[in-house]
């Protein structure tokens, strides 16, 4: 309770530092490019439109899914992992890439991890919006279901900001731990249903299996909001164990910070 406490407290006295440091920290990823922020929205439409190539043109692969094109069940699922792929890698680096936060002046470490989460949510932020958009273009207006997309982005968010709260210390320490988290970043992306639909799976155990990865049920929730038009109290128990699961990553994460955060300075 006293880390958790120390925590919030420094998460309030500076909150104002954090908005502005994630304001920067956008800043800083897309300057001296000619195009600037362009690429925030470059870079994930060129992506988009490989996997859409890949395969609805090359494999023959792409289906409709409940009525809707197979492009926009891709984008559903696809803009949200932006996100979440962003802050298992950049969230894992974190404070080692603001190591001067750390190093140079007081500044408190474990509001590093939130600041760059609320810059990376901002870029997804605008994508959503922009899905929201083509879903219109294509004839697909919003509807009621769409008023739990704010919850799932919620979600996405506590769990991905205390997994960088947890991963950027031990990141700090061991750059063997920042490279086995990249090196898992691919397999993270094939095995969650990000590019298949993981509901057709057909072997009840692995099905079972699959839905307790949170990436898998955070991208499925998106999709219930766009494609499937389910509510989440519609699945308690996927809801359950995501909760379960985010909570342990919470435990962890007070543990990371507890353990070593007074060695962090000496080892950056």
């Amino acid at each position: 309770m006293k880390v958790l406490k120390e925590i919030i407290k420094d998460h309030i006295e500076y909150r104002k530092q954090i908005f502005k440091l994630a304001k920067s920290d956008l800043a800083k990823t897309y300057r001296g490019s000619a195009l600037g922020w362009s690429w925030a929205i470059i870079k994930p439409v060129v992506t988009i439109f490989v996997y859409w190539f890949a395969f609805e043109i090359g494999l023959r692969a792409g289906k409709d899914v409940n009525g809707f094109p197979f492009f926009l069940w891709l984008i559903a699922g696809v803009v949200p992992w932006f996100y979440m792929g962003d802050m298992i890698t950049g969230g894992t680096n974190c404070i080692r890439r603001y190591s001067y936060l750390v190093t140079k002046m007081k500044f408190p470490v474990s509001t590093i991890p939130t600041f760059v989460s609320l810059s990376n949510l901002t870029v997804n932020l605008i994508l959503l919006a922009i899905v929201i958009l083509i879903f219109a273009l294509f004839g697909f207006a919003p509807d009621i279901y769409m008023l739990q997309l704010p919850f799932y982005i919620l979600l996405s968010f506590i769990f991905f900001t205390l997994w960088a709260l947890f991963s950027s210390f031990i990141g700090a320490i061991s750059k063997d731990f920042v490279n086995l988290v990249k090196s898992f970043i691919t397999a993270i992306f094939w095995l969650s249903g990000i590019l298949w639909n993981a509901e057709t799976v057909a072997i009840p155990w692995l099905k079972k299996l699959l839905m307790l990865n949170p990436v898998t049920f955070l991208v499925n929730g998106f999709r219930n909001c766009f494609i499937n038009k389910i509510w989440f109290w519609e699945q308690p128990k996927r809801l359950m164990y995501f909760v379960i699961i985010t909570f342990i990553l919470f435990l962890l994460a007070l543990w990371s910070y507890k353990k070593l955060r007074k060695d962090i300075a000496d080892v950056l």
